[in-house]
């Protein structure tokens, strides 16, 4: 099953971290190759965004389900394809290292099903480990820029 995970700490205090990713709203946008996002309600949303697979460029819409949010330091979340045949699941976790320094963590595993599977699985294992550093450290950065303003 192809996953990645990417730790980063940031000089940001951890509650600061929960105000901004308790709703997805702040942080969906900053998903590589983020497109558009819908909220269906608070646990439930769809995500749309480019990825590249193989030569190909496809856009990808996934429903988004929160499973829990655990105040201060843990999202959990589901994920479905709407267009292709994807399943996965994911974290969004948070860590005091200090009174003002915090360790987060993304985490998604993905799997792709159906006559594709092979090839999309191939593509997921070297893509998924960037796409959640640059998501993980794109929420990091905005973190780290509404500090200094």
């Amino acid at each position: 099953m192809p996953d990645g995970k990417h730790e980063i700490t940031i000089n940001v205090p951890i509650e600061t971290v929960w105000d901004f990713v308790k709703d997805m709203d702040n942080w969906a946008p900053l998903l590589p190759g983020y497109i558009s996002h819908e909220k269906l309600n608070e646990k439930q949303s769809i995500w749309t965004f480019k990825e590249t697979v193989g030569v190909l460029k496809k856009k990808i819409s996934l429903q988004v389900t929160i499973k829990e949010w655990i105040e201060p330091s843990m999202v959990t979340f589901d994920l479905k394809g709407i267009n292709e045949n994807l399943t996965g699941t994911g974290y969004f976790k948070a860590d005091p290292v200090g009174v003002n320094k915090t360790r987060m963590t993304g985490y998604l595993e993905m799997t792709a099903e159906g006559a594709l599977a092979p090839v999309m699985n191939a593509v997921m294992k070297t893509s998924l480990p960037k796409s959640g550093q640059e998501l993980t450290t794109a929420i990091a950065e905005e973190l780290e820029g509404r500090k200094a303003i």
